[in-house]
């Protein structure tokens, strides 16, 4: 990996947990309850932007740009796991459950849409 490459996916990572974190509190702003839809919907569509980007077939630096940098800091596994445990047994089985579900429809969605305008 060149050194441009390497930098970039430090910038745009920084960009990446920016965007997290606005859109995060965004939506837990607007929503009621303890349940982290900030955290569902980062994560619901940093997956679909990467099945966007593994559709229209993406390659080289630009995929480890995009993916790695921006949308590796965008989405958040860690929150998402810790959301879960605090919800507590049953929300937090939802949580997981819910987002994983979420998250492969909407790869699959993303793949899809890419793939329609490759």
């Amino acid at each position: 990996m060149s050194p441009a490459t390497t930098v970039g996916i430090g910038l745009l990572g920084g960009v990446g947990a920016v965007l997290r974190v606005v859109l995060g509190a965004a939506v837990d702003a607007r929503a009621r309850g303890d349940f982290p839809w900030g955290t569902l919907a980062v994560n619901v569509s940093g997956a679909f932007a990467l099945g966007v980007l593994a559709g229209a077939g993406l390659h080289g630096d630009a995929r480890t740009l995009a993916a790695t940098g921006l949308l590796g800091a965008f989405t958040t596994f860690s929150t998402w796991v810790a959301d879960s445990r605090r919800l507590g047994r049953r929300a937090g089985a939802f949580n997981l459950g819910a987002s994983l579900a979420l998250g492969l429809l909407a790869v699959w969605l993303g793949r899809e849409l890419g793939l329609a305008l490759a």
